[in-house]
């Protein structure tokens, strides 16, 4: 059973799932609303997406786990955002709520983007207004998050626990919007869990040691250690663990084009293979907590 709402999101695995393994790309949608109303180029707009990365991840699905993903673009209204991350400077009129900005607002990438990736050029030729933001948060961003937040404790509460992967994809290097230098490569994977405080550390142990026994470099926590979807919902103490993964675009497409490029199937495969690792975790997790 498949979960569609139109330019907003779709759940996957709804009808398969067997175990409390939850998967989410907030980023990866390309539906471009038609009040977005950027004057930015379409295609220099697209490196903000994290283009297929809900297709990277499809194999979770048959490993009997959920996977939800957003269809808007994440520079129209970024689910991976607080509500109030928006510097009220950006906003023309009275905002309805209180705003509390955080660095990504400042450089342009908080709730509703501002500037445009890789070289943070304007993304808008005017203000946004407060009844444009609003709507955004009302009608896709509040949505995503509520949806994915339901859907762990669905799981949570019929399994006592649950775990949660926050799916992305990074630049090769850092751009001039990134907190790093502009410039500075990417190794193939980042792991973020918040400093050991979103998920037990066995858990980014299990997807660490499964990437490097594959070849690839991986780090932890530098420089993403995992936004708000991983922090509103990692409480491992609770039996709430909440990762995020980031892959290299190098290794699944032209970052010019967004392509597709010589190493997707691979990758996917890898990801699949992934999945049904974790979903052994999952298993093995749940079956000591049982014998316990």
């Amino acid at each position: 059973m498949t979960l569609h709402i139109p330019g907003v999101l779709t759940v996957e695995g709804q009808g398969t799932q067997r175990l409390p393994l939850v998967m989410d790309s907030p980023h990866s949608g390309t539906d471009y609303p038609q009040d977005f109303r950027h004057a930015a180029d379409p295609q220099t707009l697209r490196h903000a997406e994290d283009t297929h990365v809900h297709d990277l991840w499809a194999g979770a699905v048959q490993a009997g786990a959920l996977l939800l993903h957003a269809h808007f673009p994440r520079s129209y209204v970024d689910a991976n955002r607080a509500s109030d991350d928006m510097d009220p400077a950006a906003i023309e009129g009275v905002y309805p709520e209180p705003l509390n900005p955080s660095i990504k607002s400042q450089l342009g990438i908080g709730l509703c983007w501002t500037r445009v990736p890789p070289d943070g050029g304007p993304l808008y030729d005017r203000p946004l207004t407060a009844d444009e933001v609003y709507a955004r948060v009302t009608n896709y961003h509040r949505p995503y998050q509520t949806k994915l937040r339901s859907l762990l404790d669905a799981a949570h509460a019929h399994w006592g626990t649950v775990w949660h992967v926050n799916c992305h994809s990074m630049q090769e290097v850092a751009s001039a919007m990134s907190t790093q230098d502009k410039g500075t490569p990417r190794p193939d994977f980042v792991l973020g869990d918040r400093d050991g405080t979103a998920c037990a550390p066995a858990f980014t142990a299990a997807v660490e040691s499964f990437l490097t026994g594959r070849g690839y470099s991986v780090a932890i926590n530098d420089p993403y250690k995992g936004m708000e979807l991983v922090r509103a919902n990692g409480a491992p103490a609770e039996g709430r663990h909440s990762l995020q993964i980031e892959v290299n675009r190098k290794l699944y497409m032209d970052e010019r084009t967004r392509e597709p490029n010589a190493g997707y199937d691979a990758l996917k495969a890898t990801f699949s293979d992934l999945s049904r690792h974790l979903a052994d975790h999952v298993a093995a997790a749940l079956k000591e907590s049982f014998a316990q």
